[in-house]
């Protein structure tokens, strides 16, 4: 999220070196002309970019030239939240929300870091104000989806995840949210497709793809066989998801069988496969 600046030539604007030759011997060489300071629509442009770094630099230099109040807040605010510095974006953002109790970017960023932090109550106030407004973004709506798929309330999931949809066709968080939400109504053959439309539109979404994985295993017969150059503990964490896959759609048998193989397939102790099939076993 960043925008870069870039130094004065060393000539002015017309000083190249035959005009400089040009000059008469006594007269001034043409000075560089100054790089002009950044603006807020710089700083902005430079987080959106995502280079951070740059940006924390550019609001520097304008509070050293003075440049105060609550818009650079906002851009320090926003530079937290682009480097998942959630906690201290969060506070500022409520600083900031004193001010403007009602401004729907503060409330849906805020709203957000309080998601990413774990406090529920205070995201889905947040993100409430956010989505009351007309112009509410794709984020907000993605993010009241995810409050919702936390409460069960699977109707507001499905409105909200359409919502987000509807302003930002072909976002992989969307589609994968979505398919998250799936999985958890334990409809796994309706969560598959979402998460393939994630992965289709950023192949590098390691959650999707993760997610994917649990979901192909819960609906295949067999537990999942061990992949070409794959380790022995990247393969006993696949069979542990595929156990806990099986445990939620009911299937002891097959979960019981997961976990098993995957402390077998390990090579040393799996502490958590080791919990779910005690889990499982003490289930019966």
């Amino acid at each position: 999220m960043i925008a870069a600046l870039l130094l004065a030539a060393a000539l002015g604007p017309a000083g190249t070196p035959e005009t400089a030759r040009a000059q008469p011997a006594s007269a001034p060489r043409p000075s560089a002309s100054p790089t002009a300071p950044p603006t807020l629509a710089d700083v902005a442009h430079a987080i959106d970019s995502r280079r951070i770094d740059q940006a924390r630099t550019m609001i520097a230099n304008m509070v050293a030239l003075g440049v105060r109040g609550p818009q650079i807040d906002r851009l320090v605010a926003d530079t937290d939240f682009a480097s998942a510095h959630f906690a201290e974006a969060r506070a500022r953002y409520q600083q900031l929300l004193a001010a403007s109790p009602n401004d729907t970017y503060l409330c849906e960023h805020a709203g957000i870091a309080a998601l990413q932090l774990g406090d529920t109550a205070a995201a889905s106030r947040l993100i409430g104000c956010a989505t009351a407004a007309s112009n509410a973004s794709w984020r907000a709506w993605n993010a009241r989806g995810v409050l919702a798929d936390k409460t069960g309330d699977w109707a507001a999931a499905d409105d909200s995840f359409a919502r987000a949809s509807a302003l930002a066709p072909g976002r992989a968080e969307i589609a994968n949210n979505r398919g998250w939400s799936q999985l958890l109504r334990g409809d796994w053959k309706a969560a598959e497709p979402f998460f393939e439309q994630a992965l289709a539109a950023d192949p590098g979404l390691s959650r999707a793809a993760n997610n994917l994985e649990l979901a192909r295993a819960a609906l295949a017969t067999d537990l999942p066989q061990r992949k070409v150059g794959e380790s022995a503990r990247d393969w006993a964490v696949r069979l542990n998801d595929a156990g806990v896959a099986s445990a939620i759609l009911g299937d002891r048998k097959k979960a019981v069988a997961a976990f098993t193989q995957a402390l077998e397939a390990s090579g040393s102790w799996y502490e958590r496969a080791a919990d779910n099939l005690d889990a499982a076993e003490r289930s019966e």
